[in-house]
């Protein structure tokens, strides 16, 4: 099976902005879509994946708030601690100490690779924690959550909590946050896995009920 492959290039500047931008993308898109969301995209692919096209949600050690609800929110009712970082002037939060961008989010990959990552980082709106989605698409729709179990920045626990809340089917790996490089193989079995059960749960009426692998 093969994919067409598209990136949103989130802004980071509100929530709403960056859904916007993915549903930009969504309507140049042919076919049926499988979005995928890391960390703070979980967040926006769980308001953004109400397209009619998008058939299906990946989750990768992401954010996935209910409806009405907002990241603050769900954070706040799972318990997850924070890291403390301090909105600037401009009430963006930033990530660009290389030394704490590699303990956190990148302890599995090279100093070096953290580095670069680093000071690539683009700031976030604090503001968007704060904002809540309208209607959750993983309320409706299928999803998959894939759980980096050596995670520092958004802990294995409180991600297993939001696949369970989302009753998605659950993969775990032994990762760092950025799985997408540390364990890219897994990344994309998951996504290959994900990709053909919505397709099989499109073709079959009434869809059947999924299994919970884990790796």
């Amino acid at each position: 099976m093969g994919y067409h492959v598209t990136a949103v290039q989130n802004p980071l500047s509100s929530l709403k902005d960056d859904v916007s931008a993915t549903e930009r993308v969504l309507r140049r898109q042919n076919g049926d879509v499988l979005l995928v969301g890391h960390s703070w995209a979980g967040t926006v692919i769980s308001q953004a994946g109400n397209a009619p096209n998008v058939k299906g949600l990946v989750y990768v050690s992401a954010l996935a708030p209910d409806s009405g609800e907002s990241t603050a929110d769900l954070l706040s009712k799972l318990g997850a601690s924070a890291m403390h970082l301090v909105p600037d002037q401009d009430g963006l939060l930033w990530l660009d100490s290389s030394t704490l961008f590699h303990s956190v989010m990148a302890a599995d990959l090279p100093a070096t690779a953290a580095r670069s990552l680093a000071a690539r980082q683009q700031p976030i709106a604090a503001s968007s924690f704060g904002t809540p989605i309208e209607h959750a698409a993983w309320r409706d729709k299928p999803s998959w959550y894939l759980q980096t179990l050596d995670d520092q920045a958004l802990a294995p626990s409180v991600q297993r909590a939001i696949a369970q809340r989302l009753g998605a089917t659950l993969y775990s790996v032994h990762s760092s946050h950025l799985s997408l490089l540390s364990q890219p193989t897994a990344v994309v079995r998951l996504i290959d896995e994900a990709a053909r059960e919505a397709t099989d749960m499109k073709n079959r009426r009434p869809a059947r009920t999924m299994p919970t692998p884990h790796s």
